[in-house]
């Protein structure tokens, strides 16, 4: 717990970075489950078109990483993060538009996509801009801790927004639950201001995106695999309890954030302390066993359980790899590569919404979560087959 003392002032400002944060990216966790419930449930689309509208934020996310990484290596990541924090609110006012034409689908529903849109755009700049900028307060030798609170910050949203998601929806309607989003960055912006940032890195010659892309792709691709088991409950659990005529729908991003954010606090310097490869292997396998849990549950209080261990699961893989990353590359190229790193986890976000909702059309919702325990499992064996290789190289 020394790490959390605010008697070091670079951990004191990592705290206070990863509290703004926290409140900021309540924007992205309130929309999370209450997005494919307005869009089935109030619009009266598919599951397809729920699935589009929660993965376009992600997808969003995916093209813009690259450049939001070079951006923040170029100018600073302070003003990555507070472009990202603009992107937000702006997202969150065009989706108040979506949730004002409530009777009109054929408005709403692109209109809310561009909201969704807008956010990804956000997230890109927020995201990489916060582990650049707590990388520069505290070192590179405490990667994985910094990863491990901004993690635990989302995550932490994660399970605090969706209840409040589902709640606001009910009482103040989506166009209120949108006009609470698009305040919290707004608080956010005002507290990141009197912060201090940290320089941005000299300019040497710099490889193309795709030279870069080619040292971490493997690490990359484990973070992809793991994120469906997050992304199939982000998108579905919520319907999945709904169709089942089970209570307690919008506690599923709760148990999921409650066991993500219990791992960080409690295990997140085991990346740096004992590998990242070696963690990611073991988490995968726990995430798999959550999975299946929510599959095969009979009832709320198992998927529920298999939530929270999904989240367990989850909670260490992405630290673990981007741990791996930094070493990979020197420290000008540190926010590009994270960039693309994370690209991985968008494009798992952001494509699982509407394939998952594809097949939960045809097969039913639980069968989305069989295809998340399928590629954490084959996230271990990628990760083992990364660890043996090393292994090698070293004897």
């Amino acid at each position: 717990m020394a790490f959390l003392s605010s008697r070091d002032p670079a951990q004191a400002r990592l705290l206070l970075l990863t509290a703004v944060l926290f409140l900021s990216y309540l924007c992205v966790a309130i929309p999370l489950p209450a997005v494919p419930v307005y869009v089935s449930g109030r619009l009266g689309l598919d599951n397809v078109c729920a699935g589009l509208a929660t993965g376009m934020t992600f997808l969003a996310a995916i093209f813009s990483r690259g450049h939001a990484g070079g951006f923040a290596d170029r100018r600073g990541p302070k003003v990555a993060v507070a472009r990202g924090l603009a992107l937000y609110v702006a997202g969150g006012l065009v989706s108040l538009a979506a949730g004002l034409q409530q009777g009109m689908p054929m408005v709403a529903y692109p209109t809310l996509l561009a909201g969704r849109l807008l956010l990804g755009l956000g997230e890109s700049f927020v995201g990489v801009g916060v582990v650049a900028w707590g990388v520069g307060i505290v070192g590179p030798q405490r990667t994985g801790r910094v990863l491990s609170l901004v993690g635990a910050s989302i995550y932490g949203a994660l399970a605090v927004g969706g209840p409040v998601g589902l709640v606001l929806l009910d009482r103040v309607g989506f166009a209120g639950a949108m006009a609470v989003s698009t305040l919290l960055p707004c608080l956010g912006l005002l507290a990141m201001t009197p912060m201090a940032g940290v320089a941005p890195h000299a300019q040497p010659e710099r490889p193309s995106f795709l030279a870069i892309m080619g040292r971490i792709w493997g690490h990359g691709l484990i973070v992809c695999l793991q994120g469906i088991g997050f992304a199939a409950i982000g998108a579905f659990f919520a319907l999945y309890f709904l169709d089942r005529i089970w209570d307690h729908a919008g506690l599923g991003l709760t148990a999921f954030g409650g066991g993500f954010v219990l791992v960080r606090v409690l295990f997140g310097h085991l990346p740096d302390r004992i590998g990242g490869l070696t963690v990611a292997t073991l988490s995968l396998a726990v995430e798999a066993m959550g999975q299946v849990l929510v599959w095969g549950a009979h009832g709320p209080s198992l998927a529920l359980a298999g939530a929270f261990m999904t989240g367990l699961g989850c909670s260490l893989i992405f630290p673990s790899m981007g741990r791996e990353v930094v070493r990979l590359v020197p420290p000008h190229l540190r926010a590009t590569a994270l960039g693309g790193f994370t690209a991985f986890q968008d494009l798992a976000y952001g494509l699982t919404g509407p394939l998952a909702g594809l097949m939960a059309d045809r097969v039913g919702y639980g069968s989305v979560f069989l295809v998340g325990a399928a590629a954490a499992a084959v996230g271990m064996a990628i990760s083992l087959h990364l660890r043996q290789m090393r292994v090698a190289a070293q004897a």
